[in-house]
């Protein structure tokens, strides 16, 4: 691989997909959460730490993300 012309635009999907799909899950999660809160509210206590866990694993697979994103872009491991 010694045309590395498209790295930026395959680091600029990696980064922008993985923010997109982290955004998009953890809105849809936040209002499934508030639907299930508003319909039984004594199931709160018991959601809330699985909440805040799946958001911090959404969360975390897209910090791996952007750091791929940004291994790629600065080391260039495919350069040679």
């Amino acid at each position: 691989m010694a045309d590395l012309s498209s790295l930026p635009l395959a680091v600029g999907h990696m980064i922008g997909l993985g923010a997109l799909g982290s955004c998009v899950g953890i809105g849809i999660m936040a209002s499934k959460y508030l639907e299930a809160s508003a319909r039984q509210p004594e199931m709160m206590e018991a959601m809330q730490p699985k909440v805040f866990l799946l958001a911090g694993l959404l969360d975390g697979a897209f910090i791996i993300s952007v750091a791929l994103g940004v291994w790629f872009a600065l080391a260039a491991p495919f350069a040679g």
